[in-house]
């Protein structure tokens, strides 16, 4: 295949992926290398979009055995995908390729609100476009967020980027013999409780038949792979 599979991608990414040293804070460099990995998909002429999330910068499960609410501690975790995405945002545009970064609550001195019809002009436009504070709401993920954001944009595939190379049937960091799965079902992936991806987000996928490509961000070249349809990870469908 000489030309991308996809005209259009969600790219789901974890906070991790721009975490400084024992995986906490916001490290430039780690930006600067999701960055590049976003142009060479870019450069493939597939528009992008992109939701990050911000656990990098706070666990709300940890304000919640502290005692803080709920809300307040999933509030927290919405502006901390802000932050994230901010600094993602400018390493993209140290490289050349023009960024909105749109976020689902106001803050315009810093970023764009959120309007769906806005967000795919400007993925029309060639520009990639980070969806920053998850659903707007507390109680979701942004795994679920990166679901409805890929729905709303008519996404052609959802690619959870991790630092795991698919979906296992066990922890393959515990368990040597664990097995890969290549292909799953929306189904088989909602009674297996996989761990890398919200099952919320997988229902929502699943009621739309939004594709779900889970695969390493770090491997060489898989996320271009995947863009192009060669088999990496695991592909969640139908």
């Amino acid at each position: 295949m000489t030309t991308p599979k996809y005209r259009r991608i969600l790219l789901k990414l974890g906070g991790e992926a721009l975490a400084g040293e024992g995986g906490v804070g916001i490290n430039p460099k780690h930006a600067e290398e999701v960055a590049t990995k976003v142009k060479a998909v870019k450069d493939l002429g597939v528009e992008v979009a992109l939701v990050i999330g911000g656990g990098n910068l706070w666990r709300g499960r940890t304000g919640i055995q502290a005692g803080m609410e709920r809300v307040t501690a999933d509030h927290i975790g919405m502006i901390g995908t802000v932050m994230n995405a901010l600094a993602l945002q400018d390493a993209l545009e140290r490289i050349g390729i023009v960024t909105r970064s749109m976020t689902a609550f106001e803050m315009r001195a810093m970023a764009e609100p959120y309007i769906r019809r806005r967000a795919i002009r400007h993925l029309e436009k060639g520009r990639v476009v980070i969806f920053a504070g998850g659903t707007g709401n507390p109680y979701f993920s942004t795994d679920t967020a990166g679901a409805l954001r890929g729905k709303e944009i008519n996404a052609d595939v959802l690619v959870k980027a991790t630092k795991v190379d698919g979906v296992y049937d066990d922890d393959p960091k515990i368990n040597s013999n664990a097995k890969k799965f290549d292909y799953l079902t929306y189904l088989e992936a909602i009674n297996l409780q996989v761990k890398v991806l919200d099952m919320t987000a997988v229902t929502m996928c699943r009621d739309d038949n939004l594709p779900i490509q889970v695969l390493n961000l770090w491997n060489d070249d898989d996320l271009l792979k995947a863009v192009m349809g060669e088999k990496v990870g695991t592909m969640i469908g139908r």
